[in-house]
């Protein structure tokens, strides 16, 4: 008999209203009612630590993506993007030609003027490769030659949960899989006791916007590809330590009663939600033991907080997080993202941004040099970035020393290392507002599609078949940047 008809036959009129009463029962049934409405899922029968048949497409360059992301959006102007010329026009009006009409956001579409703030920090040339990297970021400027920046980075959204969104998804609007549920759905995993996708989340003395769990979710996908979120505050993972009076051998017996009557279920009805279960209990039985060690910071030599900072010693800041990255990486984690929030700088930018990038600049450089000097960083490539960038503009009042910036996506500047890509390089040019692209521009898409790339994945033929339709990560988009591969 059919498997999908005997499904159907046990599917009688009480389980219908019992398994329907719930979402997890509703997607239940239209698994079983409709396979391409639910999702593909030709790849379920495969073992939970496999990617698809016959990836990658070709050589890696990269076996693991090291992304940290800069929530809230980092001033390129401030950072990275010198505009030396804007000193003669402070307070000047932007001209017309320069903003050519474009969108703003609510938050200064009604100011009267948009006088230009040209930043008050020093930059310099730093290293063979000659990049300017502002006061802020020594440590940064230290390692330019091992950066390739791209300074013409653009976005279609103008706010934060949109623009984030679009970079984690490739689509603004909630429900599609994270950049690291693809890869995690593509490639496998390349550890066992580990999850293939690990989430951590920091913030600046400035706070942020909110992050949401969505940001790391699997979408469509099944959920057993969904990024772990890793917490600063007890157990880095809940429920990971067993209840009182519940030692590793009961709990040991009770996965193994609840895997029988899982396997029951998953024979009766075929939901593949039910594999996900099954495998997922299985990984933090693992994790009890590999993420106490992981997180297990006792035996890095002295050495390694010089390299860090000391704030490296304190869970949840950002340093401690990049010195866990580089224990992920050791580990062979797929893909980690680090999230920082703390870069909305719509006032008060000079004070705020002190503090902001003192919080990120060491950790940053020493995650780098760590990986190099250990062998890692060529075959791990580390992105650092934000959704979108700042105006030239002062939001609100320009004084002498205090502007703000509001939300800028048409142009701005990320750098990324190791990993296949060409180091000591800068790609692309603004105008000398730092406002449009003159040369070279690098949408999302492209970069997504440049990520995967490095990782040896075709970004058109990593597709999931969803209500008839096969998604992928670039929509229907994306140009992998050759020019910045090495």
């Amino acid at each position: 008999m059919d498997p999908l008809f005997e499904n159907q036959v046990l599917m009688n009129r009480r389980h219908f209203f019992g398994r329907t009463c719930g979402t997890v029962g509703t997607a239940a049934l239209a698994h079983l009612l409709n396979k391409d409405l639910f999702g593909d899922q030709s790849s379920f029968s495969e073992g939970v630590t496999s990617g698809l048949p016959g990836l990658p497409h070709f050589a890696p360059r990269a076996k693991r993506v090291i992304y940290l992301f800069q929530s809230g959006a980092p001033s390129q102007l401030d950072l990275f993007d010198y505009k030396p010329q804007l000193k003669d026009r402070r307070a000047m009006e932007l001209p017309d030609s320069i903003r050519q009409g474009q969108r703003l956001t609510g938050m200064t579409a009604t100011q009267a003027s948009f006088p230009v703030a040209p930043t008050i920090f020093d930059f310099k040339q730093h290293g063979q490769s000659g990049a300017w990297v502002s006061e802020l970021m020594p440590h940064i400027a230290e390692i330019a030659d091992d950066l390739c920046f791209v300074k013409t980075m653009h976005t279609e959204a103008i706010n934060h949960d949109p623009a984030i969104t679009f970079f984690q998804t490739g689509f603004q609007i909630a429900g599609r899989p994270s950049v690291g549920s693809w890869l995690s759905y593509g490639l496998g995993t390349m550890n066992q006791d580990l999850p293939s996708f690990v989430v951590m989340i920091s913030s600046g003395p400035f706070k942020g916007q909110p992050l949401y769990d969505r940001l790391w979710g699997a979408g469509f996908l099944p959920t057993r590809y969904q990024g772990v979120k890793f917490r600063s505050v007890g157990d880095p993972v809940l429920y990971l330590s067993n209840p009182p009076g519940v030692d590793k051998g009961a709990r040991r017996r009770f996965l193994d009663d609840l895997s029988s009557m899982n396997d029951l279920t998953l024979r009766d009805f075929g939901d593949p939600e039910v594999s996900t279960r099954i495998s997922q209990y299985e990984m933090a039985y693992r994790m009890q033991s590999s993420v106490p060690e992981l997180t297990d910071l006792s035996k890095e030599p002295e050495q390694t907080f010089e390299l860090y900072g000391q704030d490296a010693r304190k869970p949840g800041t950002y340093a401690s997080n990049c010195l866990l990255a580089r224990r992920l990486a050791e580990r062979d984690v797929r893909f980690i993202q680090l999230f920082h929030r703390g870069w909305d700088h719509h006032v008060g930018l000079p004070e705020n941004i002190r503090g902001q990038s003192k919080s990120v600049d060491q950790g940053t450089a020493a995650l780098i040099r760590d990986l190099k000097q250990r062998g890692l960083l060529d075959e791990t490539l580390v992105i650092w970035g934000g959704e979108f960038g700042r105006t030239v503009y002062s939001q609100g009042e320009l004084t002498e020393d205090d502007y703000g910036r509001d939300h800028h996506p048409r142009a701005f500047t990320i750098f990324m290392a190791g990993g296949g890509i060409k180091p000591g390089m800068t790609y692309g040019e603004t105008d000398d507002f730092s406002y449009n692209i003159v040369d070279k521009p690098v949408h999302v898409h492209d970069l997504n599609a440049t990520m995967l790339k490095l990782l040896g994945v075709d970004h058109t033929k990593l597709t999931f078949k969803y209500q008839g339709r096969h998604f992928r990560l670039t929509d229907v988009h994306g140009n992998v940047i050759n020019d910045v591969l090495s």
